[in-house]
């Protein structure tokens, strides 16, 4: 296999390039001061895991009871512990560790799809999951298959200051539909880390993938997700992302290539700033194809000591292309900062339509009056607004999830007054 392993020889060529390459945005890490992950023991059951983490995946909408869901995928540190594809899917639905994909679909893989959304010098965390990858999950949805139940994923961390390095590949052929929920958490026991994930999202012709990802992780976790979509034609990516819970640093940054005519993108996030936590999220999307559309949504609330960057990019390739960006945010401490950063582009394209709404500021006093006037109590009328300006309508969400989005949402406008 030549090509194969000459594709290899690229990838560690250029990671090697920008093992030292900071980030365009957020704060520089020194990448030598976290540890090398431990291997972990598989299980024959998710319920065999023990109550802690049992509920700690439960907190980012990972049923262990397996209940209403196509398949399943564990990660604990460095080891892939469980997967599973419930029968009735068999032949429609794989589900494996990115390494077993890459066993057993080494030209496929390394020709069409590994590092070919993202790349691997990108910055020095791509260089270090290319450099030192510790699996990661591949799903992939056959042509034509329309998977009714959701598919879920957790990347679990369980020990203190290891870095763990996935990558992760979803492949949707043409014509198929799924809705992925993936959840990346930690356990209670565990106060600092680092979490660098490459995510490459390929979406085939007529193809439609939900994607929803929920953040739960600790005041002193540093994240570096890299994620790249591509779209072909008539093919739809929707991006729901969450984290209402404190962390170090976050720095995330998805694009999305509307490669493929009428093909279409919508980002929707949902994300509270509390105590010293640093978050600088976004998305980009390149509209290429004719009638291509996009939308994101964000919605940011900064408490106590938090800073954070909300960040939006269109770039329109062709003439008949239309996206819009919608950001808001929601101060609640004078101490806590925002940045709302919309950014559109016509490349050669000046029929191309891009629009933007920015808007940050605390909560209308007015508003809180009016609540107060029909007997809120103060601290209750502020929570209620805050739940109310979060609650993004997101589509693809199972009830069970948006149930405890809901009840976190109130619990986190709760602490936070």
């Amino acid at each position: 296999m030549p090509d194969v392993e000459a594709r290899k020889a690229e990838i560690r060529r250029l990671a090697e390039a920008a093992v030292d390459k900071p980030a365009t945005f957020g704060p520089d890490l020194d990448l030598t001061s976290f540890d090398v992950a431990a291997d972990a023991q598989s299980v024959e059951s998710l319920e065999s895991l023990e109550k802690q983490t049992r509920e700690a995946a439960l907190g980012i909408g990972f049923d262990t009871t397996e209940a209403g869901r196509s398949g399943s995928y564990f990660q604990m540190d460095r080891s892939p512990i469980y997967r599973k594809v419930e029968q009735m899917f068999d032949n429609k639905l794989e589900i494996m560790s990115t390494e077993e994909a890459l066993r057993l679909y080494p030209e496929l893989m390394y020709e069409k799809y590994y590092w070919r959304n993202v790349a691997p010098d990108k910055d020095k965390y791509t260089a270090q999951v290319a450099l030192t990858e510790t699996e990661g999950y591949f799903i992939r949805v056959k042509a034509g298959q329309k998977i009714d139940k959701p598919i879920q994923a957790c990347l679990f961390v369980s020990e203190n200051n290891i870095s763990q390095n996935v990558h992760s590949v979803i492949i949707l052929e043409e014509g198929a539909e799924a809705n992925v929920l993936t959840g990346c958490t930690i356990h209670p026991k565990v106060r600092n880390g680092l979490h660098a994930g490459i995510s490459e999202f390929y979406v085939g012709k007529g193809a439609k993938l939900t994607f929803t990802m929920i953040h739960n992780w600790s005041e002193d976790f540093h994240v570096r997700p890299r994620t790249g979509v591509t779209v072909e034609e008539d093919g739809t990516y929707v991006n729901n992302y969450v984290m209402l819970k404190p962390v170090r640093s976050l720095q995330t940054f998805p694009v999305a290539r509307l490669v493929g005519d009428r093909s279409r993108a919508v980002f929707n996030s949902i994300v509270y700033g509390l105590d010293d936590s640093y978050v600088d999220i976004g998305s980009e999307t390149s509209l290429e194809g004719a009638g291509t559309r996009s939308e994101a949504i964000a919605r940011t609330v900064s408490s106590d000591r938090s800073t954070i960057y909300s960040r939006g990019r269109l770039i329109g390739k062709n003439n008949d292309c239309k996206a819009h960006l919608d950001c808001r945010g929601i101060v609640m401490s004078e101490e806590s900062t925002q940045w709302a950063i919309p950014d559109l582009a016509s490349v050669g394209a000046p029929g191309a339509e891009l629009s933007h709404e920015a808007a940050i500021s605390p909560i209308a006093a007015e508003e809180i009056y009016y609540l107060m006037s029909r007997g809120v109590p103060k601290d209750e009328a502020i929570s209620m607004i805050t739940r109310g300006f979060l609650d993004l309508d997101i589509p693809g969400l199972p009830p069970a999830l948006r149930r405890q989005i809901d009840k976190a949402l109130e619990e986190t406008a709760k602490e936070s007054l």
